[in-house]
């Protein structure tokens, strides 16, 4: 039996933390479905397609290392229907702390209710990369900041190269 996750998110932009949960996942499954969230009221950074060449950029690599088939796909309806057509049983997801988990729990609850094929597994994050998030990475670098202890080098560059076109 092939395993396979599917990792739903914006990532938006993508953080050294969401490679050490890709880094981890990879050791366990043969497949992993890097998904792509998608919302008509939401104006992210990056757009899909930027994001998207970004994870493959960076995740591949990541995956190659432990064998793990990778894949990257966008969805704009309910994680779990969009894991169903990806044909993944595990939905993955990364805890840095007890708010993740408290939120994350509800969400699983909700998804083992209309999905209970589908098998949320926690993938908690490595101390190092604990307290980044995306969101503190955009305000950090909409003001100059440096953002390279957080992010993989090609997400700098386009953040850098993003904000400095927008000043």
């Amino acid at each position: 039996m092939i395993r396979t996750a599917f990792y739903a998110g914006s990532f938006d932009p993508v953080t050294n933390g969401h490679v050490d949960v890709v880094r981890n996942a990879c050791r366990l499954l043969d497949r992993l479905v890097i998904a792509i969230g998608t919302h008509p009221g939401k104006e992210p950074l990056f757009t899909a397609e930027e994001r998207t060449h970004l994870l493959q950029n960076v995740f591949a690599p990541v995956a190659k290392e432990s064998d793990c088939a990778l894949e990257i796909v966008t969805f704009d309806d309910l994680t779990v229907e969009a894991a169903r057509r990806a044909g993944a049983s595990i939905l993955l997801r990364g805890l840095r702390d007890g708010t993740d988990l408290d939120y994350e729990m509800q969400i699983a609850g909700m998804n083992a209710q209309m999905a209970p094929d589908l098998q949320t597994v926690f993938l908690p994050a490595s101390t190092a990369v604990r307290p980044i998030t995306a969101t503190l990475v955009r305000q950090v670098a909409s003001m100059g900041g440096d953002v390279s202890a957080f992010v993989p080098p090609l997400v700098a560059e386009k953040l850098a190269l993003k904000f400095k076109a927008g000043r």
